[in-house]
């Protein structure tokens, strides 16, 4: 009498057990690295053992250095927010797009900077002459309106 491949307790029980003697994949796959010296892994997700969202995760160039910078793709890739890791060249793109904004705004600031004390120096010299003058306001305590 041949065995049914029903959904008998009995044969569920034995298929897990089956299961779980097999090997499991421990060590993930090297995705790729990002100009830190960061090595990123990954396992890929098996629907078959009930595992629906791949691991990720990284491995600092200095272990036990976990709060090191890591890119922003990376980051969108190790939680998920996006599905296919970040190539060198788009890395290295916004790497050289974000060290020019930085060097921007540094001049900017200094530009600004500089602006700022050149205003600052001819309100200094102008001295009383820099506040506004009201007709309805007393210029000295105690004395009345200056009639013109």
């Amino acid at each position: 009498m041949a065995q049914q491949q029903g959904r008998s307790i009995l044969a569920m029980i034995f298929r897990n057990f089956i299961q779980s003697l097999k090997p499991r994949k421990i060590r993930g796959d090297l995705v790729g690295t990002d100009y830190f010296g960061n090595r990123y892994f990954e396992i890929p997700a098996n629907p078959q053992i009930g595992k629906r969202k791949p691991s990720r995760w990284f491995e600092p160039k200095v272990k036990e250095d976990f709060d090191q910078e890591i890119p922003a793709e990376w980051e969108a890739w190790l939680r998920g927010r996006r599905s296919i890791p970040p190539e060198e060249e788009e890395v290295l793109r916004n790497l050289a797009a974000m060290k020019q904004k930085k060097e921007n705004a540094k001049e900017i600031a200094l530009r600004e900077t500089s602006a700022n004390e050149q205003n600052i120096l001819e309100q200094e010299i102008k001295g009383m002459e820099s506040f506004p003058k009201h007709d309805e306001y007393e210029t000295m305590p105690g004395k009345g309106q200056e009639k013109k």
